[in-house]
């Protein structure tokens, strides 16, 4: 009988230690797939509309302060030249969801596009290894999110006041209030409401600062004693650009007084949806700060380079305006997870969908393959592998988003996501960084912008118009940092410009533009 215990204790001594065994392979399996839940950060991106990196004081911005910006920046990483593969609002966020290009995501341009929800993104990457996931705000992609535990979105681009969300039943429901701090109400709302045994990533899309600029009741007037200088190009008459001189988008001509600038008579504001939306508060509110400015215009008369400049002036106003909820937002999202003891394991990405135009070659909105429109400001914070106050000058595009996102969590980046991982070049031991970046814009309608692609280097760029105009543009950053001098066809730059053609077609081949390569082979 002893003798039988004996033989039974010692069998349950190798079942346990075959299980013991069993269950640590299992694990450094998992392993291997993914990290362990415990370690896994949660991930928040913060994707604003048209936000000028010029207007940011982590890029040296004196227009004003973003001090919830700045934090993230001085808390982590500023990202110096992050930049868009395609300065437009769909494309870009589809770019950021894909990691791929315009050409391969299927989403070129916001006139005929529609977003293909059933190909594959980081989110659906995230969800499948055990991440809730969440967009709230701005998406603009034409189609419903897919791969999302939970969305609420804005229909189109959204309003400003008292906005209206579609739910993920289907149904639309409007919400009393300033859109910037809607959006962060209901962020604040998912996350509270959460699945906590579980990491999460949370894409936080906002409105502002898309036109018409439309600032919190709480702002308005904030700038109105502050005088802002003219860029020095503002009265640019485009020489040797023609593509430039055929554009569309000048403060001067296509800006519009009522629409844009909310100089209109009582007949004509009524005709304005925006105001239309507004309750007797907000709307008590916006007519005592706009009347007398509209009062005051039409007292002065004011006309031809004179009007411009007071144009100028408004719009930087009420763009600056719009910017201090966003800034103001961003920090309620900060302060959240210092409340929640969520700050030190959690990566923050705050970006916009591409650059803007703050009266640069006299112009507003985007598009372009120049600097204002396709640079973006990108500041990243990562507490345990992101040392404070990093400065990077490596190239990285919103491209990169995906398979950053995806390094952090531990997973594999899908063999056709082109983008690369921002994280290697901000450690300590950089990698070596893009010695280019590849860009193409597609769209050929609104603002006359004509459709173009083009390599840019730290030192050079070279751009290729075609449909509307065919011409080459090339410029030297060093030399002319407003882009304002084409350098094409000189002779002092014809071997600077062949190796450039070299790259840009090089990287065509990389990024499998066939359309790009297509037109570069009619000139052969």
């Amino acid at each position: 009988m002893e003798l039988l215990k004996i033989e039974m204790t010692i069998l349950k001594s190798k079942i346990g230690l075959l299980l013991l065994i069993g269950l640590c392979f299992s694990g450094i399996l998992y392993a291997q797939k993914t990290a362990p839940p415990a370690t896994r950060p949660n991930i928040i991106i913060i994707i604003s509309d048209d936000h000028a990196y010029q207007a940011i004081g982590a890029y040296g911005s004196k227009l004003m302060a973003t001090p919830n910006i700045d934090r993230i920046a001085r808390e982590g990483a500023t990202l110096n030249k992050a930049y868009v593969t395609n300065s437009i609002c769909g494309p870009s966020r589809a770019v950021i969801l894909t990691g791929k290009y315009s050409h391969k995501n299927g989403f070129l341009d916001n006139e005929h596009s529609k977003f293909d929800g059933a190909q594959n993104s980081f989110i659906k990457e995230l969800r499948a290894q055990g991440y809730l996931t969440s967009w709230i705000g701005k998406w603009h992609l034409e189609t419903d999110p897919q791969g999302f535990d939970y969305w609420k979105i804005l229909p189109g681009q959204g309003a400003y006041y008292n906005p209206d969300f579609v739910n993920m039943d289907g149904s639309t429901k409007r919400l009393n209030g300033y859109v910037t701090n809607v959006i962060e109400d209901e962020a604040e709302k998912w996350l509270d409401n959460r699945d906590q045994s579980k990491p999460f990533c949370l894409v936080i899309g906002h409105k502002a600062t898309h036109r018409t600029w439309l600032p919190d009741t709480a702002d308005l007037g904030k700038f109105d004693q502050v005088k802002f200088p003219l860029p020095a190009n503002f009265f640019d008459q485009y020489q040797s650009r023609v593509a430039a001189s055929q554009q569309d988008m000048t403060i001067a001509k296509t800006m519009v007084m009522g629409y844009d600038l909310k100089m209109f008579g009582e007949a004509e504001e009524e005709k304005e949806s925006t105001f239309k939306r507004m309750n007797e508060a907000q709307r008590k509110r916006m007519d005592a700060y706009y009347k007398p400015i509209y009062n005051d215009l039409i007292s002065k008369k004011l006309k031809g380079k004179a009007l411009t400049k007071w144009k100028y002036q408004r719009y930087m106003r009420d763009y600056l305006s719009s910017a201090l909820a966003l800034d103001r937002n961003i920090g309620r999202t900060l302060d959240y997870l210092d409340a929640h003891n969520l700050k030190d394991n959690t990566l923050i990405i705050y970006m916009s969908d591409q650059g803007f135009y703050l009266g640069e070659h006299g112009w507003f909105d985007k598009r372009w393959m120049y600097e204002p429109s396709f640079r973006t400001p990108l500041v990243m914070r990562y507490p345990k592998v992101i040392p404070a106050a990093t400065t990077s000058n490596d190239f990285v595009l919103n491209l990169d988003i995906a398979p950053t996102v995806l390094e952090a969590a531990g997973i594999k980046k899908p063999q056709d996501m082109q983008g690369e991982s921002i994280l290697p070049l901000l450690k300590s031991v950089k990698k070596a960084g893009r010695t280019a970046v590849y860009y193409h814009y597609y769209e050929n309608g609104e603002h006359a912008v004509s459709p173009h692609f083009g390599i840019s280097t730290k030192r050079y760029k070279l751009i290729r118009f075609y449909k509307r105009v065919n011409q080459w543009e090339l410029f030297d950053l060093q030399k002319d940092r407003n882009e304002m001098h084409n350098l094409y066809g000189k002779k002092a730059y014809a071997e600077i410009t062949e190796e450039l053609k070299k790259e840009l077609t090089a990287l065509l081949v990389k990024y499998e533009d066939t359309d790009a390569q297509a037109i570069l082979r009619t000139e052969n």
